[in-house]
């Protein structure tokens, strides 16, 4: 009676505030420890095929059959518990959000399945080159809509499908801001990409959840021991006195007309590879009756071409999605570093030296990174075809920043001394056109410009904001002009019955 009552009261008076803060909480606390097995799977993938020795067969076999065990072992646990948990689970949270009612696809056994097939996907490495920013939109809402059902029958009270519709919202947030712990462009990210229209009674809620998310992940990694304080999750230390001139913007502008290209021609790609997957006859009876199959041939190939001894010493194959990342936001310009380099190879780890990686003696970083672009565009392309959990955005993100690395080395090599202006010379740095390049392109394939916040939010450095925003803007306009974007095209593929007409349907 009494106690019953002063629940009630409770949830009433401040459920909304309860309710996201849990979620926050919960979601940073999955994505932490998902990172932290995710870490020890692949540092356990590194012990192994550095202690097999120099036998070739056996450093193939290592390489190999660990990756594709885990992404069979993904596909058909997941799958079995329930067929909707492959994929990132966007597309179809956008349908739901247009008031489309898709069975089993909120479901709670499909949050656990999608949490284990995701670890062993992210377990892969750079062999497969997925991420894990998608799944854990679709977690988050599927936890809010778990904690929804948990306040009402709490309160007793009738579900209110506005209410649902709103937590939603807030989630897309929290799945953002819990992998890159950014809060503000994770409330961008949502709005722009998920909601076909956006309350704005729904900012705060997805404002405060994001915030209590992010704070927490990032809060997680100083108790482990990871930092010392709370800090971005790439930290970088580009150079803030001068991080570009002026001139430079035209460069940036051209980088963002390189990533609009290059998305419009992925995304064409992506979408007619996805769709010639489904048709043809031996992939699509193993898509219908043998998925684990699938995938273990696909990661094998994959794998087999990112063999270190092999292709993959071309790609800087034995690097992580994190440590790519890291090397390639490097605020030193390579070609000087490798000029004033010891010949002695730095054990693989150290963020300082990992510009190592792109080393090679018959290529320059122009051949390495080139060749590394041409390789990971058709790899990612056959990857998004995997019937796993697994997120497209953070590859793109690392595509984009390789893209801008080189050219940010070209433009380094070009102007050796730096770009005069004003009989004052600013020297070029390479890592803000790699910055300026992952916000682009990962902008241009999902039609965000919030992944120019993001790419700030991310590491920390806020001085080459509007050279990025230059870049982005540029991308967006290109790719938004002829092709649909990643997940409105993966509509398209599915034929979801999304709502709003997509544009540029015709081109499915």
């Amino acid at each position: 009676g009494c106690l019953e009552a002063v629940k009630r009261q409770l949830f009433r008076v401040g459920e909304d505030w309860y309710f996201l803060f849990v979620l926050g909480v919960l979601m940073a606390t999955v994505s932490f420890v998902v990172d932290f097995i995710v870490f020890r799977l692949y540092e356990a993938h590194r012990w192994l095929y550095e202690e097999v020795g120099d036998y070739l067969v056996l450093k193939y076999l290592s390489w190999t059959i660990y990756p594709v065990a885990l992404a069979s072992f993904s596909t058909g646990f997941s799958r079995s518990i329930t067929p909707h948990s492959g994929g990132s689970g966007v597309p179809e949270l956008k349908t739901i959000l247009t008031g489309v009612v898709l069975e089993e696809y909120l479901a709670i056994k499909n949050f656990g399945a999608k949490v284990v097939g995701l670890t062993c996907t992210l377990a892969c490495g750079s062999t497969v080159f997925l991420g894990k920013v998608g799944p854990f939109v679709h977690l988050s809402a599927m936890a809010a809509a778990y904690l929804g059902k948990m306040r009402t029958s709490v309160t007793k009270e009738y579900e209110d499908k506005f209410k649902q519709n709103e937590m939603l919202v807030a989630a897309q947030a929290v799945g953002v801001a819990t992998v890159f712990g950014a809060p503000i462009s994770g409330v961008l990210f949502s709005i722009e990409v998920m909601s076909s229209h956006f309350a704005v009674r729904d900012y705060w809620r997805g404002f405060f959840a994001a915030t209590c998310g992010a704070f927490m992940f990032r809060l997680l990694a100083v108790f482990n021991s990871e930092q010392d304080t709370i800090a971005a999750l790439f930290k970088s230390d580009l150079k803030i006195d001068f991080p570009f001139d002026l001139p430079e913007t035209f460069f940036f502008m051209v980088l963002g007309a390189i990533c609009g290209a290059v998305a419009c021609a992925y995304l064409f790609c992506q979408r007619w590879l996805l769709a010639a997957v489904k048709d043809n006859r031996l992939t699509g009876r193993l898509l219908a009756t043998d998925t684990p199959l699938y995938s273990a041939l696909v990661v094998l190939l994959l794998a087999s071409i990112t063999f270190p001894p092999g292709l993959g010493q071309l790609m800087a194959s034995r690097l992580s999605m994190k440590e790519y990342l890291i090397s390639l936001f490097d605020n030193r310009t390579w070609l000087l570093l490798a000029q004033n380099a010891s010949t002695a190879p730095a054990p693989l780890g150290d963020p300082r030296w990992l510009w190592q990686e792109w080393c090679h003696p018959s290529a320059t970083f122009f051949g390495t990174l080139a060749f590394f672009l041409l390789m990971k565009f058709w790899m990612l392309t056959l990857a998004t075809t995997l019937p796993l959990p697994a997120g497209y955005f953070m590859p793109t993100f690392v595509y984009g920043a390789a893209i801008g690395r080189l050219q940010g080395e070209v433009v380094a090599w070009l102007f050796p001394n730096g770009i005069r202006a004003d009989a004052t010379t600013y020297p070029i740095v390479p890592g803000g056109y790699a910055l300026a390049g992952a916000a682009a392109f990962s902008g241009a394939v999902t039609y965000s410009l919030s992944t120019a916040l993001l790419v700030c939010e991310a590491t920390g450095h806020m001085a080459h904001v509007l050279p990025v925003v230059v870049a982005v803007l540029v991308a967006n306009a290109i790719t938004q002009k002829c092709q649909p974007s990643f997940y409105e095209g993966t509509i398209i593929v599915k034929k979801l019955p999304y709502l709003p007409r997509i544009r540029s349907r015709h081109m499915a």
